[in-house]
């Protein structure tokens, strides 16, 4: 469910006066993590690591308020409930847009996670949530990149992550993901929390 609330009412009031028209309201963040553990977990269990990164993604958002909050046509809405958004290549050979709804199940996660996204392959048809906070993501797992800053649309202003191939050494297997947010969804501190939560989800994941 999704409700409009009063920006004053909130700890987002400043933000929302302040980067609510902006120019340029998005801010991107770009950190390097350790994914040894869900590279060794979706071998040994045999799940997709753009599953796994999709979940840790949900479960570390769910921890941080601010993820329940979006700017959407000037106004600022408050959601109930999280979505992973995915990038799949479809049966036409160009890509859909799918949205997967969040759950703290991980095998519930995965359940959805591969219905909907051969749903969206099979179909060339957009899976869209509207009434949940949906965190954009895209794996150019294919391509060793260092880093990537998504666009400002002016339509979409959802968090939105970016990350390319992981590196793999002896000990340690390594992923460095950019993180775009609207500044007046959250601040800097919010979002750095956010990714060190997500270091710590990805260390913690147990299947």
């Amino acid at each position: 469910m999704m409700e409009e609330i009063n920006p004053k009412e909130t700890t987002r009031a400043y933000a929302f006066e302040m980067w609510m028209k902006a120019p340029m309201p998005m801010v991107t963040l770009i950190k390097t993590l350790d994914v040894s553990r869900l590279r060794r977990i979706g071998r040994r269990h045999g799940l997709k690591f753009n599953m796994l990164m999709c979940w840790c993604i949900g479960k570390a958002a769910s921890q941080v308020k601010e993820f329940y909050m979006l700017p959407v046509d000037g106004k600022l809405m408050r959601y109930d409930t999280l979505a992973v958004n995915t990038i799949v290549a479809n049966r036409d050979g160009e890509v859909s847009s799918c949205d997967i709804p969040f759950s703290e199940d991980i095998s519930k996660f995965n359940a959805d996670y591969l219905r909907l996204t051969r749903q969206v392959s099979e179909s060339c048809t957009n899976h869209d949530i509207i009434d949940s906070m949906v965190i954009g993501t895209s794996a150019l797992a294919q391509y060793d990149i260092d880093g990537a800053v998504g666009m400002y649309s002016g339509i979409f202003n959802n968090p939105f992550m970016i990350w390319g191939s992981y590196r793999r050494s002896w000990f340690k297997t390594l992923l460095t993901v950019s993180f775009q947010f609207h500044h007046t969804q959250m601040d800097g501190a919010h979002a750095a929390r956010f990714l060190s939560l997500l270091q710590t989800e990805i260390n913690m994941l147990s299947i």
